[in-house]
């Protein structure tokens, strides 16, 4: 890809260099000779061919930061290792492994404690 702009490039260059130094030319006819058969042509090539390396940037850089993601989740998630063997109390077990609100994406079914009565509809 870069071997066809730099030869393009000279080609132009070469073209302007031509126009600057003939009898009827002038330098600003060959700045805009190199410019407008030179870099602007090449330059909307350069980016039109770099698209699908943009993109796969992008990509690895969206992967990762998912990746990173997933990874500072399941670290929250990670129960804390318990260091008497001694059987947890359940509030202490459902503190340590515990997640995020609505992590599950289920609806809540039961009341958490026997103090607080269901609601139901009236007969």
């Amino acid at each position: 890809m870069y071997l066809v702009i730099i030869t393009w490039l000279y080609v132009t260059l070469m073209m302007a260099v031509a126009e600057a130094t003939s009898s009827t030319g002038s330098l600003l006819g060959a700045l805009v000779t190199f410019v407008l058969y030179g870099l602007l042509p090449m330059g909307i090539v350069a980016y039109i061919l770099g698209t699908p390396g943009r993109k796969r940037a992008i990509r690895a850089r969206e992967h990762a930061q998912q990746a990173a993601y997933d990874a500072q989740q399941a670290a929250q998630r990670a129960p804390a290792p318990m260091a008497s063997p001694v059987e947890p109390s359940p509030e202490a077990a459902s503190a340590a492994t515990s997640v995020a609100p609505d992590a599950g994406g289920h609806a809540a079914a039961a009341t958490q404690g026997p103090l607080v009565a269901p609601v139901r509809k009236e007969p």
